[in-house]
């Protein structure tokens, strides 16, 4: 009991992880219908100003840990921002007239892209960071297991929460949610009333780039070590999670996650480790086999 106990604190750290990536691939599919795949390059390129901002903290000697997860936490928020933002400038908006197909196209190359100039401005080996937040909390003391919760595992958890209510806030009960609300069902229309859709799409993208800058640096702070690839492998993960939860629905991205990050603690554990991503995506097949539209979402209807 012990050990699974653990099992599902590290369960849920690593799905709360998943869920804040796979909200970001959620509400850009929500507002332009199409997936983002460049979205777990952006969260790869959080990781990496994480730790550049951690070390030029050390370098100036800045050691209190409040002024330094906050100064990272913006830093990183505000460049991968840009980043989401000139993703959408260059990649989407001058094929948003073309097929379908056009925009993953270049959505796959613009991960290519940012993978490779990671690759190349800081080199291919891994970037590791000392310890940033130790200690925690002993949950349960057995003759041969100890169960504990790290308090970066408790900010992990307490952030994801936050962040999934402010957000779930802003677009059910703000100006900006009923416009990207109104984007999604009809940007023709939407325009005709004097809405700015093209600042709206970017907003969108902004607002998704931001929750992987977060969770790029919780993931830097709770390992402690990136590398360039990191970003496919969260990426694809936080897509299988949004698809899983029902690609559109906030909530449902949550659920997702949490899910496929529970599945991999647990499958590791006491199964395979090598086989886990096995077990995540083979649910995902049987999800879609007989709930397409994942476990919140709702199936689309098109009036003609």
């Amino acid at each position: 009991m012990a050990y699974a106990l653990q099992q599902l604190i590290n369960g849920l750290t690593l799905g709360a992880v998943y869920g804040l990536i796979a909200i970001g691939y959620t509400m850009v599919y929500g507002i332009i219908g199409m997936i983002n795949f460049a979205h777990g390059d952006i969260f790869m390129v959080s990781a990496f100003i994480a730790v550049t901002a951690f070390t030029l903290l050390a370098a100036f000697d800045i050691t209190s840990l409040p002024l330094a997860l906050t100064a990272v936490l913006i830093t990183a928020i505000f460049f991968t921002s840009a980043y989401g933002w000139a993703v959408e400038r260059m990649a989407y908006r001058p094929l948003r007239g073309s097929t379908r197909l056009a925009p993953l196209i270049s959505a796959i190359g613009m991960s290519i892209f940012l993978q490779n100039m990671v690759q190349l401005t800081q080199g291919a080996r891994v970037k590791p960071i000392p310890p940033v937040i130790e200690g925690g909390i002993e949950l349960w003391r057995t003759a041969d297991f100890t169960v504990q919760v790290s308090w970066t595992q408790i900010m992990i958890v307490l952030v994801t929460v936050v962040l999934m209510v402010a957000f779930t806030w802003l677009i059910t009960q703000t100006a900006f949610g009923r416009q990207q609300r109104a984007c999604e069902q009809d940007s023709t229309m939407t325009a005709l009333l004097g809405i700015n859709v093209d600042r709206t799409i970017s907003a969108t993208f902004m607002l998704g780039a931001a929750l992987a800058a977060v969770a790029g640096v919780m993931v830097t702070v709770y390992y402690g070590v990136v590398d360039f690839f990191i970003g496919f492998v969260a990426g694809i993960k936080a897509f299988t999670a949004a698809v899983l939860g029902g690609i559109g629905s906030l909530p449902g991205a949550m659920l997702g996650g949490l899910i496929i990050g529970l599945i991999e603690a647990f499958w590791a554990a006491y199964l395979s480790p090598e086989y886990k991503d096995v077990a995540t995506f083979a649910i995902l097949i049987l999800v879609l086999m007989f709930r397409p539209s994942g476990l919140l979402g709702r199936p689309e209807v098109e009036k003609v």
